[in-house]
């Protein structure tokens, strides 16, 4: 499970995920992508879901590269706790996806199977996605 390994603050403010992504918003190191069609956090253990169903069908063929790390902790308070007494512990990590990020990416394979692996890891997330591939996407950095 993926989990930053220093913090310099364990608990910081909840940031939102309304908006489009400032970044990675193009086909940047692979052929095919999945792109986040809405905000959404990611938890740390739906990224490694999502790894998990696209390795398995592409039997570790092919090249995968994920493009979310969950940085920001969420915190809870313990159930039947009465207010103050400070911010709650750390329950979970995760990632803040913006509209338009490209959340994985996938090279190496033919499209059927990038496609399928894909649809499996969108199955995945709490969130609607969309397939993209370089040539729609525009992914090269040359651009204007």
């Amino acid at each position: 499970m993926l989990i930053p390994s220093r913090t310099k603050y364990r608990r910081v403010h909840r940031l939102p995920y309304e908006g489009h992504s400032k970044g990675n918003t193009k086909l940047d190191k692979g052929e095919y992508g999945l792109m986040a069609k809405e905000g959404a956090w990611i938890t740390a253990n739906q990224i490694e879901a999502a790894r998990v169903a696209m390795t398995r069908y592409m039997k570790r063929g092919g090249k995968i590269w994920i493009n979310i790390f969950p940085h920001m902790p969420l915190t809870k308070k313990p159930l039947g706790t009465r207010q103050g007494k400070g911010k709650g512990n750390v329950e979970e990590w995760v990632a803040v996806v913006k509209e338009g990020k490209i959340m994985f990416e996938v090279a190496d394979v033919e499209e059927s199977v990038a496609r399928e692996a894909l649809r499996l890891a969108s199955h995945k997330l709490p969130i609607k996605t969309k397939f993209v591939t370089k040539e729609e996407n525009g992914g090269d950095k040359n651009e204007g």
